[in-house]
């Protein structure tokens, strides 16, 4: 924003303040003028720097409650969008996924054009991928893998959305690389569910699974189990043509992996 808009946002705030101040004035013209409390705009500056200086020294808390503060009261302050981008990573950090996805797409249904609006989106990846990954992963006994995958790909589907709106923000390239992460995880997750129908020798559905990965996961850490998986299932349903068809890809791009169902 260049001085000439923050000149003309402040004018704008201020002619805001006093018409507010008129109206709260004059609808309450029966109550005695002690009780009349009109917000100043030096009270809006003072809360939204303690705000900020709450954010960077890490009292995400106090920084909640006075953003929230800002916006009931000044919802169109000059500093409006800042505050609520500031709220969206104050609630990430409290681990309010919830409030923080909730803040983030009312950002972008209220303000599709705002130049910030890439960091929403890049935020709802960053909130659901950190919730997929967890917080307390170090407290989780399962693999991974073996969790459900539903986070997972929202977060993915968040960042690909960042992407492919907003191919040249900042956040983009990070946003990318999350991906490549979350793909793996994805496959993972499958090829999970695979090997248990094996184990439950269900295996048309197996195979289904396993194939699915191999379809949509391409070059990710799970293809070449996904393959035994096909070859094996395959192999027990007598249907050797697709048998030998995922053994020959096998074969091809992982030997080593293929000497376990030769």
């Amino acid at each position: 924003m260049n001085s000439n808009e923050q000149l003309t946002s402040m004018k704008n705030f201020y002619l805001i303040i006093l018409i507010t101040g008129s109206l709260l004035i004059t609808s309450c013209a029966s109550t005695s003028p002690d009780d009349v409390k009109v917000p100043l705009a030096d009270d809006y500056f003072t809360l939204y720097e303690k705000s900020q200086t709450a954010l960077r020294s890490g009292n995400y808390q106090t920084a909640i409650k006075q953003l929230e503060q800002l916006d009931s009261l000044y919802p169109f302050g000059p500093n409006s969008h800042q505050a609520q981008l500031s709220l969206i990573y104050a609630y990430f950090k409290v681990r309010d996924t919830a409030s923080a996805t909730a803040a983030a797409d009312r950002f972008i249904r209220q303000n599709p054009n705002h130049p910030d609006v890439d960091y929403a989106y890049y935020m709802k990846g960053r909130i659901n991928f950190s919730a997929e990954i967890g917080f307390f992963k170090e407290l989780l006994s399962a693999d991974l893998s073996e969790r459900d995958a539903t986070t997972a790909r929202t977060a993915f589907n968040d960042f690909a959305e960042l992407v492919r709106k907003f191919p040249k923000s900042k956040y983009a390239e990070e946003a990318r690389q999350r991906m490549i992460f979350l793909r793996n995880r994805l496959a993972r997750y499958e090829l999970h569910v695979a090997k248990y129908y094996m184990e439950r020798q269900s295996y048309i559905a197996a195979a289904n699974r396993a194939r699915y990965v191999v379809e949509h996961y391409p070059k990710t850490d799970a293809i070449p189990d996904a393959l035994i998986v096909m070859v094996t299932a395959y192999d027990i349903l007598q249907l050797p043509e697709l048998s030998n068809k995922a053994r020959n890809i096998l074969k091809l791009n992982y030997p080593e992996k293929a000497k376990q169902v030769l």
